[in-house]
Order: structure tokens, then sequence, then C-alpha cells
């Protein structure tokens, strides 16, 4: 995967717009879900998006049209072109305060919608 001209085998990272998950770990359920696919969120954090972050990012994936929004926001002429939509023309649904197989469904999403945002260096 490259970002801003580095590769990074394993940069995830969410990034919101109000300070509410800045720090917090992903949902238990979330956590579970990734793991069962190979994916380990155990010390992953939210992190507070702004336009430093907009600057330096290659891409910027929203994971719906309301983050979409949100982050566009804070975009500028050189920055909005790299703000797209993770799944082309869909949202991947917010699984919080559904049944622990719904973090499974958004799992599979974010992993299969995956392959045309990845670049091979």
């Amino acid at each position: 995967m490259i970002y801003n001209g580095h590769e990074l085998r394993h940069h995830v990272d969410h990034f919101v717009r109000t300070s509410k998950w800045v720090g917090k770990p992903s949902h238990p359920d979330m956590i579970a879900a990734a793991a069962d696919r190979g994916y380990d969120l155990t010390d992953h954090r939210g992190t507070q998006i702004d336009e430093n972050l907009l600057a330096w990012a290659d891409l910027v994936l929203a994971l719906d049209r309301t983050i979409l929004h949100a982050v566009r926001d804070l975009t500028d002429v050189h920055t909005a072109p790299t703000l797209a939509l993770y799944l082309h023309g869909r949202d991947v649904p917010d699984p919080f305060g559904h049944r622990t197989a719904v973090f499974a469904v958004c799992a599979a999403l974010i992993e299969d919608g995956s392959a045309p945002h990845l670049r091979q260096t």
C-alpha cells in the first residue's frame, strides 16, 4: 500500500471528524470481527482528522457519505481530489448498536472493498 510516497505494509487508521472517538479503541465486536479475518485492531485508536492530515495523505477514504461530506468541509483545492467513498457508490453500514453479526458483515465489506485502493510497489 502506498501513502504519501512511502510503502506502508499495514497502515490502518481511523480518522474521526469529532473528538468523541479520538484516542478510543475500536468497538470490541469490530476487534473480534477483524481478528476472525486475520487483522489485529487491538492497538488501533481513533485519530482526529484535520487539514494537516489531509495535506499529508495521498488518499482519504470515507466509509459512508455522511463522513465523506463532513471531511469534505475540511478540504481545499489541493486536498479535495484525494477524498473518495470507500465502496464506489455505496456506504459501509455503521454497525454500532447492532448485533455482533453486523460487525462481521462490515469487516467483510471493508476487506472485500480494499482491492481497488491497493497498489503494488
